[in-house]
């Protein structure tokens, strides 16, 4: 179960990264070439290592951070048209797949972390 939590924490943070760029580059960025926007797929590269070494802590404070990805893309949801829309909502869907699996790693791991301390 635990080693399923990480392959999908995983998994859902890089199609986070790759849609974010493939979005704002040539998907549907906000300008014909691409935007500056691309540069919202940095950040999500701050967990990445930690995420897939499997470090508790970076699952528990990445839960938190990633929600502003959720934000983001609830609201270009909302109010962007087109492509762009769908986009958005692979994004809301990818955030609600890591935001759960990391919560429930974080739960299960939590025993294992009290021992050892």
């Amino acid at each position: 179960m635990i080693q399923w939590l990480r392959i999908a924490c995983g998994s859902s943070l890089i199609a986070l990264i790759l849609i974010s760029l493939a979005w704002e580059w040539w998907l549907a960025p906000l300008k014909p070439g691409g935007s500056l926007l691309i540069l919202k797929a940095l950040p999500l590269l701050l967990p990445l290592f930690g995420i897939l070494r499997g470090h508790r802590y970076t699952y528990q404070w990445a839960c938190m951070f990633i929600l502003i990805y959720f934000t983001e893309g609830a609201v270009r949801a909302w109010s962007d048209k087109g492509v762009s829309a769908q986009l958005a909502l692979i994004e809301v869907v990818l955030t609600v797949i890591f935001f759960t699996c990391a919560v429930i790693y974080a739960r299960l791991t939590r025993s294992k972390a009290i021992k050892t301390a």
